[in-house]
């Protein structure tokens, strides 16, 4: 599959949204390299990042998920309230805007931990 295929295959709310979150990351990260893995579109901050070194994204049914890595989320805790989170994911609803600046500084966040690693 390819991100085109994948954005193809959602529905006009989650493509629209999966867009505009596309541009976030690449905005944040202008040199990120899309990408699918796990069936989802993924976001290689590092060049052939793997897993670790990706951002993901994903269309569901009532909600955007969006995959940064557990660090991420733990260290933006007090900004991501009022949404439903796991360890390493954040669910952003079909309903709301999109937080174009928290993406944005959690995705330079992230990028910014791996080139010191």
């Amino acid at each position: 599959m390819t991100v085109e295929k994948y954005l193809a295959n959602q529905p006009e709310k989650q493509r629209a949204l999966l867009q505009e979150l596309s541009d976030y990351i690449l905005r944040a990260v202008p040199e990120a390299q899309p990408l699918i893995n796990y069936g989802i579109m993924a976001f290689a901050l590092t060049e052939g990042g793997k897993r670790d070194q990706q951002i993901m994204i994903a269309g569901f049914k009532n909600h955007i998920g969006f995959y940064p890595h557990p660090t991420t989320i733990e260290y933006f805790e007090d900004q991501l309230q009022g949404y439903k989170k796991a360890k390493g994911s954040v669910q952003f609803p079909l309903s709301k805007p999109l937080p174009e600046d928290l993406i944005i500084q959690m995705v330079t966040y992230r990028k910014a931990l791996l080139d010191k690693s």
